[in-house]
């Protein structure tokens, strides 16, 4: 999103930011425009009610999350194996946006239209990395199971709680991420 934000979306960002803190519950048209120091009356300018603001929430993470990543890297330009580690770091590293996918991610397990929405938006992940990763891969199986490896690690190191070791959380990923993408073990200062 532009640094130049119109009311509306002024409004879609802070309602990302309570989702992200917690949950579709904690939208609600009175705390945000609290926070955004204006009347709940003006809300109404923008949205029809609270559900087309969630809708639109959902539309400005779809966006930023998949076509704004995917402009980016190829913006950025590298090969195909950098190209996937920047649409992951751009995606789940971010303080920004991985709290908004996670929270997007729990309201799916109880919203079907939502679940809808999570799995084009993570088909569409998915078809990235096939992509790239079908560029040094030729075996169709191993490029679906690393492609969901990526995927799983991505994602899942964020709940992962154990330890390694003398080894820290980010060497491991980035091993793992030479192990998926058929580097040559680089060393990672272990």
């Amino acid at each position: 999103m532009g640094a130049t934000r119109t009311p509306r979306d002024r409004w879609i960002e802070e309602g990302l930011h309570a989702l992200a803190a917690g949950g579709p519950d904690a939208v609600r048209v009175e705390a945000l425009a609290k926070k955004l120091g204006v009347t709940k009356g003006g809300f109404y300018g923008y949205f029809a009610d609270r559900d087309a603001l969630l809708e639109a929430m959902l539309d400005a993470w779809e966006r930023e999350s998949i076509d704004e990543v995917i402009d980016r890297v190829e913006r950025e330009g590298g090969d195909p194996k950098d190209k996937i580690q920047r649409a992951g770091m751009l995606t789940f590293s971010d303080d920004r946006l991985l709290p908004i996918d996670l929270a997007v991610r729990d309201w799916a397990r109880r919203d079907e239209a939502v679940a809808e929405r999570l799995r084009r938006v993570d088909n569409r992940r998915m078809a990235l990395l096939r992509e790239m990763i079908g560029t040094f891969c030729s075996d169709a199986d191993e490029v679906e199971a690393r492609s969901m490896l990526a995927f799983c690690v991505a994602i899942g190191e964020h709940f992962l709680a154990a330890d390694h070791g003398d080894r820290t959380r980010a060497q491991v990923l980035a091993r793992a991420a030479d192990l998926l993408l058929n580097r040559p073990r680089q060393d990672h200062n272990h």
